[in-house]
């Protein structure tokens, strides 16, 4: 598929209106939310760059709690180089693997400095929304960790059609991970990440902009009349949940798909073809399996390149 989105101009947004490059805070001087809205934590990922300009050119503001927006790897957006977009995924490593305190006291790379700047702000978050797209062409999917809390407020937004209960990666700690997004105890701390379609195509900006305007309204940071005309798109005729049980992650360079994927197949019997890596056959574990984002374009020895799903039966 073509890379049609075009790439944003970020000179003004890049400012910020705060101490932080790049992260604009909005308090309303009200009891409220907290709400972070985050874009670009992969540098390749223009959806949500599109879709907080736009917010900061309609002028929204919170009539109540906080609102912060943060455009988080500039580096890596500063690399964007349309025929080898993969490369400006990150400078150095994933920032989308850094989220730990582990990692986060010892900043030893590009992406681990700018997550390490960003981190108050994801700290004083009480809700966050991050917007990402994906490598290959796919409906959206909004995932949304194992919390209850998480899955319950997927529901209540009603889009996208797809929702991915999964435990995150095994090579880090995802942002929408962190802290007290990740402790069970903190009812009130919900953390979403939207995946919003391929990198390059523009109607992941119009998800983009839905899921923002439905957290916004959800969270009651603004009130649905605020929300700018265009902004919404159809709710899903229905919602359907799945639980991510397994991850395929690359034993080395030798993995191949046994057909091109494109995501949320389901294949009816266990023991089905998915690929093969080493001379092995990768199979479906049991039977109506879903494949979660298959994808090889991050080919290498640890990297997750499909999760396996079922229907989620809580």
């Amino acid at each position: 598929m073509d890379f049609t989105l075009p790439v944003p101009d970020l000179a003004a947004e890049r400012l910020g209106n705060t101490d932080t490059p790049g992260v604009w805070h909005f308090d309303s001087g009200l009891p409220g939310r907290a709400l972070m809205l985050s874009a670009l934590v992969h540098g390749n990922e223009l959806c949500g760059a599109w879709a907080l300009k736009d917010l900061l050119a309609a002028g929204l503001r919170p009539r109540r709690g906080r609102l912060t927006l943060a455009f988080c790897n500039l580096p890596a957006f500063d690399r964007f180089d349309l025929a080898r977009h993969d490369a400006s995924r990150f400078v150095d490593e994933d920032m989308n693997r850094v989220w730990s305190a582990e990692r986060l006291d010892n900043p030893t790379s590009s992406d681990r400095r700018r997550a390490a700047q960003l981190r108050p702000w994801v700290e004083r978050a009480d809700w966050l929304l991050d917007l990402h797209s994906m490598h290959e062409p796919g409906a959206p999917l909004l995932l949304t960790g194992v919390l209850p809390r998480n899955i319950a407020l997927a529901r209540r937004l009603k889009a996208p059609q797809h929702v991915i209960v999964d435990a995150g990666h095994k090579d880090g700690v995802r942002m929408r991970d962190y802290g007290r997004f990740g402790d069970a105890s903190n009812d009130d701390a919900c953390a979403l990440l939207i995946e919003c379609g391929f990198h390059g195509d523009p109607a992941a900006r119009g998800v983009a902009r839905d899921m923002v305007a439905r957290m916004l309204v959800e969270s009651g940071v603004i009130d649905a009349d605020d929300v700018p005309a265009g902004w919404r798109q159809p709710d899903a005729a229905t919602q359907r949940v799945l639980e991510v049980t397994d991850a395929v992650v690359a034993p080395s360079m030798d993995l191949r798909f046994s057909q091109p994927w494109q995501g949320l197949e389901t294949l009816e019997k266990a023991g089905s073809e998915i690929g093969r890596a080493d001379g092995r056959a990768i199979v479906t574990p049991y039977d109506n399996c879903t494949l979660v984002m298959p994808s090889l374009r991050q080919l290498k020895p640890g990297v997750t390149v499909v999760r396996l799903a079922r229907d989620y039966a809580g």
